[in-house]
């Protein structure tokens, strides 16, 4: 029997239930002996010149060993994204200007972690005060300057792709709809925050222990900013306590602790605070998004447009790029003869933003699903039969859309449909109906999204190594980097499952670049089809070569040999109880070892339908989600219980999106959201029961047939939920409200939609 497609228990869970995880901030490596501790000074304006920093007092406090300015750091200002405006330099402390709440001005060193904070507060900074730019539109406009040199706010524009074509696109349309919405920002929130410890050997080489989503990545970037060869620098990952994209590559604080090590002579760490977190660490989506749909009352939908304006923060990063995501997934599972796309990338007194779980792609699927509801409002069709009319077909596979994006495989229609059955999506209508009929103050909102989702991150390369021991144990090498998915696992189900050896014999390494010198990381849900793959594949190689060393040990053709997957032994085909010869005992004899790198040349393109069902009380504003119907296809299903988690995780972070959470800065760049006591995290009594409906449509990119499903869940849950809500008060005259939707806004929405039809 196959060990593939079970539920294998997670092999990672007992030591972080009983010992607890290791994070960076936990080491107690022998290296980092008598390292000191770094506490950051951070600016309270969000802009502001500086016109002197005194750290004399400073230097003089308990425990202080050293402080540095940005006058005292030799290395250069970085351009943190490759394709942002080439002067929008972030220095690693702030010389003359600062641009938000929170960036560092100044590098306190001390002997213990709590006489930093003390000392930092000694730090005597004089500020100039500088108007600041947070709204977007503001910003576009150019009147306040983040950078003068640059001339400009805006980051990139990716709007001039092609031709505009105007109000042409809708030439043909009998009913267009318009609505500009706001995908607000969020707070990626890991459990752990960032963190870095660095220390310098004898040899000159310098080793770094951060928390982070892809080790050779974020050595590599480090690496380049100090003016380093990548060769010089080992980067080692321990436990990561969560990513959702924020810890993609490395922190411009990665590098600044390793020099500071180099100047100090000591090794030395840092570790953030909660609050240091929510201002410092990139945040997600922030995109101001203008969607126009139109079509035919017969529900054929014929054009739609998105305009969207990107919020970089105040130094450009991965946010820059995240838009043309979104433009490529723009028209998500419908065949649209006629699509548009533009957007602007924008720089603000705000933290900077870079991937959230989803990275583009739920901003796309958010934009189209709510343009979607908002056309079947208009033209009085029910939203589920308006999907399945406009949903690509089957038999269109692969199908390039009009946003450029080559989908794969899909049955978009049958997803609505089984997710549908599955929420009574029928009895739900019949009961909506009569509560609106009674005039209840709890009215039901049901709420529909069909979705599809590019996986693969643009990394489609990654490799594996795979080696049989004496003793009959394996090891694998990875390049992937888990942080809570499951990577041990599942990538030792797939070893066993070719080498006949049994899970718990496998041993999954991860994360070291002296091991594994390449490697992309785990992010954009590309795992387990890129390195899963490799892993798989590698597996199979060394099959194949043992069964080259066995033959002759056994004095037979290669041909005649098959793995008993029973022993874990090389045998004679169809001749039981004959000589037979272990993987361990070939291993005993000469190093039993395969490399392989995969590259799968494409991505893929999960798909899936989401139905929720939302209570509102209409005389209060208060909507509570009180279930949700999830399919979400990525193919074959490798471990169902590894797969469930992760699309309840996601789901969970697309509800929390549509109903609580968001970034709030004022108009001087303040940060009202700077802890959990104010940025609005659910726990599990602010979430729903999940009903996991399965389908699965493989892929043929990859021969496992694998897709991506780790940020599934969040794309189809958000617009789901959205629409629910509006939907329970549709009724009474309300067509939208931006999310997160909280009793206010969905309260002030019902007031609004009444005076409006009392005029």
């Amino acid at each position: 029997m196959s060990i593939l497609g079970t539920r294998v228990v997670r092999t990672e869970d007992p030591v972080f239930l009983t010992r607890g995880a290791t994070y960076t901030d936990d080491l107690t490596d022998e290296r980092l002996t008598g390292a000191l501790h770094v506490t950051l000074v951070r600016s309270p304006l969000a802009h502001a010149t500086i016109n002197s920093i005194d750290v004399e007092e400073a230097r003089s406090a308990p425990g202080v060993v050293a402080v540095f300015t940005g006058a005292d750091c030799d290395i250069a200002p970085a351009l943190l994204f490759p394709a942002a405006n080439k002067a929008m330099l972030r220095p690693f402390l702030a010389t003359d200007r600062v641009r938000y709440v929170g960036e560092a001005v100044a590098a306190v060193l001390t002997e213990e972690a709590y006489q930093g904070e003390d000392a930092a507060d000694l730090v005597d900074v004089d500020y100039e005060p500088l108007d600041a730019v947070v709204d977007m539109k503001e910003a576009l406009k150019d009147e306040v300057l983040l950078f003068p040199d640059a001339g400009t706010n805006t980051v990139t524009g990716m709007h001039l792709a092609k031709e505009d074509p105007g109000d042409e696109l809708f030439a043909d349309c009998e009913v267009v709809v318009s609505r500009e919405i706001v995908n607000q920002r969020v707070a990626a929130a890991p459990l752990e925050t960032r963190a870095a410890s660095a220390y310098w050997g004898e040899d000159g080489r310098c080793t770094i222990f951060c928390s982070t989503q892809n080790a050779q990545s974020a050595r590599d970037e480090v690496a380049s900013w100090m003016g380093m060869d990548a060769k010089d620098l080992r980067l080692i990952l321990p436990d990561v306590g969560g990513g959702f994209g924020a810890k993609i590559g490395a922190d411009p604080e990665f590098a600044l602790v390793a020099w500071l090590s180099k100047k100090v002579g000591r090794p030395v760490r840092w570790n953030e605070s909660r609050s240091e977190n929510m201002t410092g660490m990139v945040q997600g989506r922030g995109q101001l998004q203008t969607i126009t749909i139109g079509g035919d009352r017969d529900g054929t939908v014929k054009a739609y447009r998105l305009d969207v304006v990107a919020d970089a923060g105040a130094y450009p990063r991965l946010g820059v790029v995240l838009p043309m995501f979104t433009r490529m997934m723009a028209p998500g599972t419908y065949d649209i003869p006629n699509v548009f796309s533009s957007a602007q990338v924008v720089a603000t007194n705000t933290t900077s933003t870079a991937a959230y779980r989803g990275a583009g792609r739920p901003e796309a699927t958010q934009a189209i699903e709510r343009a979607m509801d908002l056309f079947a409002d208009e033209i009085g069709m029910d939203p589920a039969e308006l999907r399945k009319k406009n949903v690509i077909k089957p038999e269109q596979f692969p199908f390039t859309t009009k946003g450029g994006a080559e989908y794969d495989s899909g049955e978009y229609a049958k997803a609505i449909d089984l997710v549908c059955q599955a929420a009574d999506y029928e009895g739900l209508r019949a009961e909506q109906a009569r509560r609106r009929e009674r005039g209840d103050a709890l009215q039901l909102g049901i709420g529909v999204s069909s979705y599809v989702e590019i996986t693969g991150g643009g990394a489609f390369v990654e490799n594996a190594t795979v080696q049989v021991h004496p003793d009959g144990t394996v090891t694998v090498l990875t390049g992937t980097s888990p942080h809570g998915q499951g990577h041990a696992t599942a990538w030792a189900m797939l070893a066993s499952e070719e080498l006949g050896i049994p899970v718990e014999k496998i041993t999954v390494k991860h994360g070291d670049t002296d091991l594994i010198p390449t490697g992309a990381g785990t992010m954009g849900s590309r795992s387990l089809q890129t390195g899963g793959v490799a892993v798989h594949n590698a597996s199979v190689e060394l099959v194949e070569l043992a069964k080259q060393r066995a033959a002759d040990v056994l004095e037979a053709s290669v041909g005649d040999l098959e793995l008993d997957k029973a022993t874990g032994s090389i045998v004679v085909k169809g001749a039981p109880g004959a000589k037979s010869v272990s993987l361990a005992d070939l291993a005993g004899t000469e190093e039993l070892k395969v490399f392989h790198e995969w590259d799968a040349k494409k991505p893929t393109f999960p798909f899936g339908a989401h139905v929720a069902v939302v209570e509102v009380d209409v005389e209060s504003g208060k909507a509570t989600v009180e279930r949700i119907w999830a399919l979400d296809d990525a193919g074959p299903i490798l471990n169902p219980l590894i797969f469930d988690g992760q699309r309840h995780g996601g789901i969970a972070q697309g509800i929390a999106q549509a109903m609580l959470e968001e970034v709030v800065f004022d108009s001087e760049g303040q940060p009202l959201t700077a802890t959990f006591a104010d940025y609005g995290i659910p726990s599990a009594a602010e979430l729903p029961s999940f009903d996991l409906v399965n389908m699965e449509t493989p892929t043929t990119i990859n021969s496992m047939g694998f897709k991506g499903v780790g940020e599934a869940g969040t794309i189809g849950s958000c617009p789901a939920v959205h629409n629910a809500v509006i939907d329970a008060v549709s009724h009474l005259g309300v067509s939208h409200i931006d999310m997160p939707l909280t009793p206010v806004r969905v309260w002030t929405a019902i007031h609004e939609a009444q005076k409006e039809s009392a005029k």
